[in-house]
């Protein structure tokens, strides 16, 4: 059976789930103290060359980026899904019709793995929202789930657990060993389901001009 396919039971879905603020905190100290040498907002593509079976041929979006370190998540790793409105049950929350739909859970990274966070487009704003850009926002509240239940959520979401961490000149360090490449993101590499052949993608834009 392939990741894409398993099933999270309910249990596993509500250990793991515990929403974050180091996300949005990292987003917010970005715009607040810039570098001219940022690479927020870009994706890292893993090379061949990256061994590490944390990274191995993943597609990374870097949410923060500045002389501190950076934060990312990986965008093309499922992990399962489960029943939405057993989540939300869970988390003691009303489930808003959502019986027929399904939380996708994808592996955001080695840090933190019992933190969520939810990557979507920037047409829906909560409270908590931070716009990372034109194309991407982030939210750390579990009011997204509701909204997505209630029709109301964004267009289009990324749910993760955990996140690559770096600390400072780490990532500079791994660019410049050849671990990484660098290329600009868009909707679908972003969102969209066909997480098998996300790598593959992303990696046959390095050296393009977009």
């Amino acid at each position: 059976m392939t990741a894409s396919r398993r099933l999270l039971s309910v249990a596993a879905l509500l250990a793991l789930f515990t929403y974050a603020s180091v996300g949005t905190d990292a987003a917010r100290r970005q715009d607040h103290e810039p570098s001219r040498h940022s690479l927020a907002g870009q994706l890292l593509v893993a090379t061949p060359d990256l061994q590490d079976p944390n990274f191995s041929q993943t597609v990374v979006y870097l949410v923060h980026h500045d002389q501190s370190g950076a934060m990312g998540l990986v965008l093309n790793r499922v992990l399962g899904s489960g029943p939405l409105d057993k989540v939300l049950e869970g988390l003691g929350m009303p489930s808003n019709g959502a019986a027929d739909l399904e939380l996708r859970v994808h592996y955001g990274g080695p840090v933190e793995p019992a933190r969520g966070f939810m990557l979507h487009s920037p047409d829906y704003r909560g409270a908590d929202t931070v716009v990372l850009s034109d194309l991407v926002a982030l939210t750390a509240s579990p009011g997204i789930l509701q909204d997505i239940a209630a029709g109301k959520g964004p267009r289009r979401s990324l749910f993760a657990l955990g996140y690559a961490g770096w600390g400072p000149e780490q990532l500079e360090g791994e660019l410049a060993a050849g671990a990484w490449v660098v290329v600009e993101p868009d909707e679908a590499l972003l969102f969209d389901e066909h997480s098998e052949t996300k790598w593959q993608r992303a990696f046959d834009r390095r050296g393009i001009d977009l």
